[in-house]
């Protein structure tokens, strides 16, 4: 669990710069050049992810069972995360109105996917990992608003076409992933019969 907890603390504490430090962001980014801060930026979140990648498998080996989901939070996961699928395609295709009206569905596919699997999964890692980035996308969210806010930026409208792209890409991505990475990468299968 150890190791799980280090890469959580390294991953998400890179990815939490801009919610607790955005002027010691932006003043260390003005003195090592841009170049340099993203490779640091990587290089620590490589470091946490392979961390938090080897903890969670470790921890999967002992499991502590905190609680035993019902079998229809399955179903509520699968939406979930088809949901998710949708808002991370939503951050990539231009000009749709899911991000015109969230400005942020990365994010916020971060924090549906986290829900999603704290309703499925009642082992202690699963709550300390999935909790982890839940409470980090609600940071991250509120702390993206304010900045927003605070310097009045605009989103390009929606269109109905770049909106469709985005749904059809998230809900294919979704199909792919559900029915067959998801059992290859972690070992579960998910949507199994």
């Amino acid at each position: 669990m150890a190791y799980l907890v280090l890469g959580l603390v390294l991953f998400l504490g890179v990815h939490s710069v801009r919610i607790v430090a955005d002027g010691w962001r932006t003043q260390t980014l003005a003195r090592m050049g841009e170049m340099p801060w993203k490779g640091l930026y990587s290089l620590v979140s490589a470091v946490g992810l392979a961390l938090i990648v080897w903890g969670y498998g470790l921890a999967r080996q002992q499991p502590v069972v905190l609680w035993v989901p019902p079998i229809g939070m399955r179903h509520a996961a699968s939406l979930l995360t088809l949901i998710a699928f949708i808002l991370l395609a939503a951050t990539y295709v231009p000009r749709n109105a899911i991000k015109a009206r969230l400005h942020h569905p990365m994010v916020l596919g971060v924090k549906v996917w986290a829900l999603a699997h704290l309703l499925s999964n009642g082992n202690l890692a699963d709550v300390l990992l999935f909790g982890s980035f839940l409470l980090w996308a609600v940071l991250s969210f509120r702390a993206a608003r304010q900045r927003d806010r605070a310097m009045n930026t605009g989103y390009a409208p929606g269109t109905a076409a770049g909106t469709g792209v985005a749904v059809v890409v998230g809900a294919v991505a979704w199909v792919g992933f559900a029915f067959w990475a998801h059992a290859w990468l972690i070992g579960v299968a998910p949507l199994a019969r």
